[in-house]
């Protein structure tokens, strides 16, 4: 099936099904994502210091009521990013276009059972996940959702640590 577009809502009584290997992207060198290629897909990061960059948020809603309708309406929000830590991170960062800030929180534990949640400052563009303090050991997941203009929620996280926990975030 192509492109397909919806203006209103869509309700499954039985829930969706996503299958296919299609379905996973494997990021193998520092990548800057975009929405056509890369929302709703599992990432799962194959580059120990990979830098991947979210793309910019777009509210613009192409005003009226074509824009809500055209699949060309550049608007992002709602778009999801889901990674998960493939390869041990050592230097791996997630980061945003230096406009768009962080919100939300990201969750870390560790095999001792220390559990710590990290909030954002109102200046964090940028996660980095180590492998160790920051989290990044495989098995790692976050989710990135663009919420509003110039927010990305972080969310859906279980990240995976060691040693004294730290927090991720950090401002570019």
């Amino acid at each position: 099936m192509a492109k397909t577009t919806f203006a209103g809502p869509v309700y499954s009584k039985s829930g969706f099904i996503t299958t296919g290997p299609a379905n996973t992207i494997s990021l193998t060198a520092d990548t800057t994502l975009t929405v056509a290629t890369h929302a709703g897909k599992i990432l799962l990061t194959n580059d120990a210091n990979g830098k991947f960059t979210l793309p910019t948020i777009n509210v613009d809603s192409n005003a009226g009521v074509a824009g809500s309708t055209d699949y060309n309406n550049l608007n992002n929000v709602g778009a999801s990013f889901y990674f998960y830590v493939a390869l041990a991170a050592t230097d791996m960062d997630i980061l945003t276009d230096g406009t768009d800030k962080f919100v939300g929180a990201i969750n870390i534990g560790v095999t001792n059972g220390d559990y710590k949640t990290f909030i954002p400052g109102g200046s964090d563009d940028v996660i980095t996940m180590n492998g160790g303090t920051t989290g990044g050991i495989v098995g790692s997941v976050v989710q990135f959702t663009a919420l509003a203009d110039d927010e990305y929620l972080v969310h859906n996280s279980n990240v995976l640590g060691s040693s004294t926990i730290a927090t991720p975030f950090a401002t570019s």
